[in-house]
């Protein structure tokens, strides 16, 4: 872990869910699944040997699995039990790390241009939500476009706006507002372990207007269109065979126009425009 003087995030509602945050999502059959359809889009953005700044590491899963393809991997995240738990992470794949290195810090996303003044990274990620819990994104787009080199590839894996599953399976289970919940203008209030936090969720046309003009919107792919969310798991991770099918539709239909968008999450990709 790099020695940096890290601002304070104490409180984090994340600290809560940090220790179980693998076993509820990343190693159940449908975080396999969603992430699956992401690692390939990272392998095609980020090349071995490249400098990749990761806002929102988590549990260093993707760090470690980008590190492994010989991508070095600066990652942050506001949450110091997530950190903690990516140190032990990166501790024990490090084995297996093709030349390259993960460095870890905490710290917040709306400071990301004070991280490291002068240090330009070859790109950027940011996965499964992370960014959602920002309330403007604007301001963060500003500072991380100072992070970045020319031409560098941003990609931005957000909790979509209008995720077809949600809709359809509290829709059945009588639950409307729950339904409708993400097209709320000024966010929801998620209760996160023992803590709340408010979490938005940004339609496609509204994150290319926030990133511009520092940035140019090259590509959208659903992640989780067919692949339902985590919390049908109860019910859905009982067929296997169904999960399997719904994998292999999704990566049919994942860049269709009139559905790149309806997925869990939605997968943009950015560039960073010359200065």
């Amino acid at each position: 872990m790099v020695s940096l003087s890290e601002p304070a995030c104490a409180g984090n509602p994340f600290d809560a869910i940090a220790r179980s945050y693998d076993a509820t999502f990343t190693d159940s059959p449908i975080g396999r699944a969603q992430r699956s359809a992401v690692w390939p889009e990272l392998l095609e953005a980020f090349r071995p040997g490249a400098e990749v700044l990761e806002i929102g590491c988590g549990t260093g899963f993707d760090a470690c699995f980008l590190a492994e393809m010989g991508v070095n991997v600066f990652g942050i995240d506001r949450s110091p039990e997530m950190i903690r738990v990516a140190d032990t992470r990166v501790h024990n794949r490090r084995p297996y790390f093709h030349d390259a290195s993960v460095d870890l810090c905490t710290w917040p996303a709306e400071q990301i241009a004070e991280l490291a003044p002068g240090r330009l990274f070859d790109g950027a990620l940011s996965n499964f939500g992370a960014l959602n819990c920002l309330p403007g994104l604007r301001q963060f787009s500003r500072q991380l476009a100072h992070c970045l080199k020319p031409g560098a590839p941003v990609l931005v894996c957000l909790m979509g706006r209008h995720c077809i599953w949600e809709i359809i399976w509290f829709l059945l289970h009588g639950q409307p507002g729950l339904a409708f919940r993400r097209l709320s203008g000024n966010g929801v209030v998620a209760r996160i372990g023992a803590g709340f936090l408010r979490v938005h969720y940004p339609g496609v046309r509204e994150l290319e207007r926030e990133f511009a003009p520092e940035f140019r919107l090259r590509e959208v792919k659903a992640v989780g269109l067919a692949v339902p969310p985590t919390y049908t798991h109860a019910r859905v991770e009982k067929f296997p065979r169904f999960l399997k099918l719904a994998a292999w539709t999704d990566s049919r239909i994942a860049r269709c126009p009139l559905l790149r968008t309806l997925g869990d999450h939605v997968l943009l990709r950015f560039e960073r425009v010359g200065a």
